[in-house]
Parts: C-alpha cells; sequence; structure tokens
C-alpha cells in the first residue's frame, strides 16, 4: 500500500501564492530581455527578496567543462568555483537533477560555503536539447527550509529560462565567452 500525499498546508499555499506573483512579476520584467546575465540577476534578486528563508540566493554558471562558476547572486559571498564532483551544486549540475537538502550537514561532500547554511535547495537549468546552462542555488540558515511546493515551482522557472537562453549553453570543448 502507498503512503498517502502529506497533506497541503497552510504553509504551502501561502508559497504557492507568492511564487505565482513572484513569477508574473520575473516574466514582465525579462519581457524583452535577450541578454542572460541581466536575466539571471533580476530573476535572483525577485527571488531572494521575495521569501524570508531564502539567505542566499543565486546562479552557478556552466562556464567551462565540469565547472560552475559564481554569478550573479544575492547575499555574502559565494564558492567562486564548484566542479561537478563536489557539493550540492555540483550534484545537481552532474546529475541534471533538483537537489533538495533539508540539512546540509547529512549531504556527504557538501561545501560550505557560508557556516551559518542548514538548507539547500538547488535547481539545474537546463537547455530542451539537454546542455546545462547553469545551477540556481538557494540557501537558508533555517533547517528543512524548502518544500516540494518550492523546488516545483523554481525547477518551473529555470525550465523557462532554459528554454529562452538555451543559446548561451557551453558547447561541450569550448569556454562560454559570453
Amino acid at each position: 500500500m502507498l503512503d498517502a500525499p502529506p497533506p497541503i498546508s497552510a504553509d504551502d499555499d501561502a508559497r504557492r501564492e507568492r511564487y505565482v506573483e513572484v513569477r508574473l512579476r520575473i516574466e514582465a520584467l525579462l519581457e524583452g530581455e535577450d541578454d542572460w546575465v541581466s536575466a539571471m540577476a533580476t530573476v535572483v534578486c525577485e527571488l531572494h527578496h521575495a521569501f524570508d528563508y531564502f539567505d542566499w540566493t543565486g546562479f552557478y554558471r556552466h562556464a567551462r567543462p565540469g565547472w560552475l562558476h559564481v554569478g550573479p547572486y544575492q547575499g555574502g559571498h559565494g564558492c567562486l568555483r564548484i566542479a561537478f564532483d563536489r557539493g550540492v551544486c555540483g550534484a545537481a549540475a552532474r546529475e541534471r537533477r533538483t537537489q533538495r537538502v533539508d540539512d546540509v550537514n547529512a549531504f556527504e561532500g557538501h561545501i560550505a560555503c557560508a557556516t551559518s547554511t542548514r538548507s539547500e535547495l538547488v535547481v539545474p537549468v537546463v537547455t530542451p536539447q539537454g546542455r546545462l546552462l547553469a545551477v540556481l542555488d538557494v540557501d537558508s540558515d533555517a533547517e528543512a527550509a524548502f518544500h516540494e511546493v518550492d523546488a516545483r515551482a523554481i525547477e518551473s522557472l529555470c525550465a523557462l529560462l532554459a528554454e529562452r537562453f538555451a543559446d548561451h549553453a557551453l558547447a561541450e570543448d569550448e569556454p562560454l565567452t559570453r
């Protein structure tokens, strides 16, 4: 027998409503925008200031094979570079799937860019052709801060960005120059 899904809480409903508002604002702000860095900066700013539990919000760009480079972001300093074989961001990039970690201290190989981080949500930005553009990393100083609602809303936003900016994907063996 399958376990019943957890009940939707009022908190989940409020989060879902907030994501709808933020998504509409982001779409309006990005209307006609064709610069990938400007788009990332706008998305990060809107997300970071919309949710109290987002203590660090940023992109790690796939800037060379096997490596992510920080920026744009909001919050304290992030790690400058992360290899695909390290940390939560590396796992999201390597596996091309969302990583939702309730307790970063329990994640083998977690990189402590900020010692205050307790939970993390990392969503890959993958083009329709399967190429990685970046990962969107959100850190919280609270344990288990992120719900399935957060993961699904940010995945949807990252899919929109991936489709719109697919031409900025790193070619297999060439460094990104944009």
